[in-house]
């Protein structure tokens, strides 16, 4: 069943999932279950990775694009001039 739910984690791409399974792995019984689980180990790993450098490349966005908006914004005074 554990197998199986990390296999439907790595296809849905679900973080939350992996990291859940991960903190809870039982022992495998046969030689190909742990074959298999090493398999999508490595998977959730790459996929791991891909996300992190995809939020990073998001984030890197976010903050240029809020670094051009202040840039562009027009200070309004501080204080009501009325001298004219």
């Amino acid at each position: 069943m554990w197998l199986i739910k990390l296999k439907i984690a790595v296809v849905e791409k679900n973080p939350d999932a992996l990291s859940k399974l991960l903190e809870d792995v039982p022992q495998l019984e046969s030689q190909k279950e742990v074959e298999e689980a090493l398999y999508l180990l490595r998977a959730a790993t790459s996929l791991m990775n891909k996300l992190k450098d995809e939020t990073q490349a998001s984030m890197k966005q976010i903050k240029k694009n809020l670094d051009f908006l202040r840039s562009t914004d027009i200070s309004a005074p501080k204080r009501l001039d009325i001298r004219s």
